[in-house]
């Protein structure tokens, strides 16, 4: 909690939060005396535009989250599009955010991420988004919780491989709580301890060198524009899209490469 978001927050007309009760105890700590109105998942539609025209009145009017920062997998995002849309000025406060301040303790590479939050909730959706995902260089970050981690878990070392992660638990509270290593041995720490908190999981890219996932099948009928263009959707590079369409159909790489830069292909 930093002094400007206190000054903030005790200077404004209302506050928004996702449970009232649980932010009446962040303002009792810092003597804030501002009025609370809800704003969540279940009534961002129909409390969004209300909010939109307090503050088209003239009102100054803070957002807060139950953790983290408000718009990061969070309903906070919808009412930001809407006052973007309506010429309302938006002013973030920084704080903690569980993906950066995991990310930086992970020991994982930090150079290039990339944020997938909380996976899709049915199992086809998520199952495709992590096939997708495999051939990713760059660490992942994903949200998810207690419940489910040891399924998760599971997921991702059936769709990558046994890779380097972390998980981070509880960050910035009282327990909080770094578990580092592969896949296979974090899975292993929580058959042996019950998940408790919210928590990130950090997992490595694929690592250089190593063979990216083939559909043959997929590529098989398609031209290398076609093919290349396929692999990059499915969140793979163009260097190395060109690379393993190359290696595929037995072409040079020089060719492949010559083919996409005469395309224009993004």
């Amino acid at each position: 909690m930093t002094f400007r978001a206190v000054r903030v927050l005790k200077e404004a007309a209302v506050i928004a939060a996702e449970d009232t009760r649980h932010t009446l105890k962040l303002l009792n700590h810092f003597d804030i005396h501002v009025p609370l109105i809800s704003y969540h998942e279940h009534n961002k539609d129909e409390r969004g535009p209300e909010i939109i025209q307090r503050l088209l009145n003239g009102e100054t009017i803070a957002l807060v989250s139950d953790a983290g920062m408000p718009g990061i997998s969070d309903p906070g995002v919808d009412l930001v599009r809407l006052a973007v849309m309506d010429g309302v000025p938006v002013v973030p406060l920084p704080g903690a955010n569980a993906a950066l301040t995991a990310l930086i303790a992970s020991g994982l590479d930090t150079n290039t991420f990339t944020f997938v939050g909380f996976l899709p909730k049915t199992n086809k959706h998520r199952r495709e988004m992590l096939s997708k995902l495999s051939n990713h260089p760059y660490t992942l970050v994903f949200y998810e919780a207690p419940h489910r981690v040891r399924a998760t878990l599971h997921e991702i070392k059936a769709a990558f491989g046994d890779r380097q992660a972390t998980i981070a638990r509880e960050l910035t509270k009282k327990f909080e709580e770094f578990i580092r290593g592969d896949l296979d041995s974090i899975e292993r720490h929580f058959v042996e301890h019950q998940p408790r908190g919210e928590f990130t999981l950090l997992v490595a890219g694929r690592p250089e060198g190593e063979k990216l996932a083939e559909e043959p099948d997929a590529l098989a009928g398609l031209d290398v524009i076609q093919a290349v263009a396929e692999l990059m959707n499915q969140g793979i590079n163009k260097k190395d899209a060109i690379r393993e369409v190359a290696s595929q159909k037995g072409l040079p790489k020089r060719q492949v490469y010559q083919a996409v830069l005469d395309s224009d292909l993004v």
